[in-house]
């Protein structure tokens, strides 16, 4: 098993290996990234620095794919991750939230854990709402992918996993 730990400053400037791999070594492949952030006020937007680290980890979920040669998954996993990673700073307590992606079994797995149970639910947006959308793009990507998307039994982290295509892994 490969893990990899980052500091945000490392997920922000990730170094650039120009050659592909020979092959892929998908089995067991981890990237675990752990950023501080400052809980908005309720109803409060994000900081832009917190806003960043919703980038950060888009781009290192982007680097991380393309080194594997899983393109294809490139911008539904990013896009996953934005609303994970937005969710866990705007509804949890926690000053600090750990993003892991994993690849194993023919799966991408997906997850954020802030620390602070809850269960997330797909909500029903009006259509002018600004917001409200995040967990229902979540939902349908993981269904076209022939994944699924929940959280832990503790309620502590929200996960999503999608097929890895042509059963990779």
């Amino acid at each position: 098993m490969t893990t990899t730990h980052l500091t945000a400053t490392e997920a922000e400037h990730p170094r650039h290996d120009c050659s592909p791999p020979e092959r892929l070594h998908l089995v067991d492949d981890r990237v675990s990234v752990s950023f501080e952030v400052c809980p908005p006020a309720r109803g409060g937007e994000i900081s832009e620095r917190d806003a960043r680290r919703v980038g950060m980890a888009r781009r290192l979920t982007a680097a991380r794919l393309r080194y594997c040669g899983l393109e294809a998954l490139v911008d539904d996993a990013t896009l996953i991750v934005s609303e994970l990673v937005t969710n866990a700073i705007q509804h949890s307590s926690s000053a600090q939230f750990t993003f892991t992606m994993t690849v194993r079994d023919g799966f991408l797995h997906l997850a954020v854990n802030d620390g602070t149970p809850g269960r997330p639910v797909v909500r029903n947006a009006p259509e002018d709402a600004e917001c409200g959308r995040g967990l229902f793009l979540v939902d349908c990507l993981a269904s076209v992918h022939g994944g699924a998307w929940g959280t832990s039994d503790d309620g502590t982290t929200t996960w999503c996993c999608l097929a890895v295509p042509g059963g990779q892994s």
